[in-house]
C-alpha cells in the first residue's frame, strides 16, 4: 500500500501519541508499504527527511513548544496544509489516508476525502473524544460536535487504542466503525537488564489530569529513601513545584527531555519504580516505555492504565494519599519485588504490545479499508 499519514505531532513535537506514529510508521514500511507523513514543522527541523524508510513533511507554523500545541496554532496549520495535501495525493497515488488524531488531523481527512475521494481511517488518542479530558475541552467537543460527528462516520474505521476510548467513543456516536488495536512499543526501546539505583521516576506531561500532585499528597509531611526524578513541562508546572517546595522528600524537576535524549534513557534503565497516577488515560506510552525498561510500576485504577499493565503493576486509588505512600514506603525497602514487578510487566509488553505484533494487526485493517471500496 501506498499510505498518507496525516499527524500534526511527530517526533521531536508532542507526547505519547507523536511516538505512536513514529513506531507504527516504521513497521509499516518494515511490512513492505511505502509511508508519507504530512506534520507541522518547527524552526530549527528539517522540512523533509528520511527516517527509517519513512518520507516526514514537515509544514511550517506557528507552533512555539514542543510539548503542547494549541487551538490558534493548529487552526492556521490546517488551512495552509489543504493544498499542500490535495496536490500529493493527486501526485502521488496513495491507496490510504491513515490519520491520527480526529482533532485537529481529522477535519483535514474529511475534507480531503471530499475533494480527491481519499478515504481515511483514523486512529484517535483520547483529548480528541468527547468525555476524555473535560477538564480541558469540554467547550471544543460541545461546539465542534457536528464536525466530529461528520468525521468520525465518514471514517472506514476509528481505531481505538483501549476498550475504555471505544466505549467513549460509542456513547457519542453509536454508528461508528470502531476497532481496538493498541499503541505498540519496541522491546529494545530501553534495556532491562542494568544496575539500578531505588529511584522513583514519573514521566509524563504536566496537566492536572496527569496526577503528580497525588504523588505529592502522598509525601506531604513524608520522606522516602530515594530521589524522585518528574520529568516533564506543561502548565502545571509551577503548582506542582509550589507543592514540592514544603515537602521534605528529594524532589528534582528534570524538565522535557528528548525521548531519544541519552539523559531519559539513562533515567529508564536505571531507576526502580516507575509511578503514574493519572485521572485519565487512552493507552499511555509512557507505561509501555517502562515495562520495556523492566521497572516496577504503581498507576492509579484508571481503566486505560490498567489495560496496558495487566496484572504486571500495583494499583492505587486516586484519594488515598497514605495508601500511596505505603506502596512506595514498601517497594523502596523491597529490591526483589521491583525486580519481580518488572519482569512481568516486560514479558507483558513482549507478548502483547512489541511494533511486530501491533503494526501486523493495523497493516491487515487498512488492507481491508482498501479492499473493502
Amino acid at each position: 500500500m501506498r499510505i498518507l499519514t496525516l499527524s500534526y505531532e511527530y517526533p521531536p513535537l508532542g507526547g505519547g501519541g507523536a511516538k505512536v506514529v513514529y513506531g507504527l510508521a516504521r513497521e509499516l514500511v518494515k511490512l513492505g508499504h511505502d509511508v508519507d507523513i504530512l506534520t507541522m514543522g518547527q524552526r530549527g527541523l528539517p522540512a523533509s527527511e528520511t527516517v527509517s524508510g519513512v518520507n516526514v513533511f514537515r509544514h511550517s507554523s506557528i507552533r512555539k513548544r514542543a510539548d503542547i500545541c494549541h487551538m490558534h496554532e493548529m487552526v492556521p496549520y490546517l488551512i495552509s496544509l489543504l493544498p499542500r495535501a490535495k496536490r500529493m495525493i493527486e501526485t502521488r497515488n496513495y491507496d490510504i489516508n491513515h490519520t491520527h488524531f480526529i482533532f485537529p488531523d481529522g477535519a483535514l481527512a474529511w475534507l480531503l476525502k471530499r475533494l480527491t475521494g481519499l478515504p481515511y481511517v483514523i486512529t484517535a488518542h483520547g483529548s480528541d473524544v468527547p468525555g476524555y479530558n473535560p477538564d480541558r475541552f469540554r467547550a471544543h467537543h460541545v461546539l465542534l460536535a457536528p464536525l466530529w460527528r461528520r468525521i468520525v462516520r465518514q471514517a472506514e474505521y476509528v481505531i481505538c487504542p483501549s476498550a475504555h476510548l471505544q466505549g467513549l467513543i460509542r456513547k457519542a456516536d453509536r454508528s461508528v466503525r470502531s476497532v481496538v488495536i493498541p499503541n505498540g512499543m519496541s522491546a529494545a526501546r530501553f534495556c532491562a537488564k542494568r544496575e539500578r539505583q531505588m529511584r522513583i521516576l514519573v514521566v509524563t506531561r504536566l496537566f492536572e489530569r496527569k496526577g503528580v500532585q497525588y504523588i505529592l499528597e502522598a509525601l506531604r509531611g513524608r520522606n522516602l529513601p530515594c530521589e524522585i526524578h518528574i520529568v516533564g513541562d506543561g502548565p502545571y508546572l509551577d503548582t506542582l513545584k509550589r507543592m514540592a517546595a514544603n515537602i521534605p522528600a528529594n524532589i528534582r524537576f528534570r524538565g522535557w527531555l528528548d525521548n531519544q535524549s541519552d539523559e531519559l534513557r539513562e533515567l529508564y534503565e536505571t531507576s526502580s519504580i516507575f509511578v503514574f497516577t493519572s485521572r485519565q488515560e487512552n493507552f499511555p506510552v509512557n507505561l509501555l516505555e517502562a515495562m520495556s525498561a523492566g521497572m516496577a510500576i504503581v498507576i492509579s485504577e484508571d481503566p486505560g492504565c490498567r489495560e496496558v499493565v495487566g496484572d504486571a503493576a500495583i494499583v492505587v486509588p486516586f484519594d488515598q494519599p497514605e495508601f500511596l505512600f505505603k506502596t512506595l514506603e514498601q517497594l523502596t525497602q523491597d529490591q526483589a519485588r521491583c525486580e519481580t514487578l518488572g519482569r512481568q510487566g516486560r514479558r507483558r509488553l513482549e507478548t502483547c504490545f512489541t511494533w511486530p505484533i501491533v503494526g501486523e494487526r493495523y497493516a491487515a485493517l487498512l488492507e481491508q479499508a482498501v479492499n473493502s471500496r
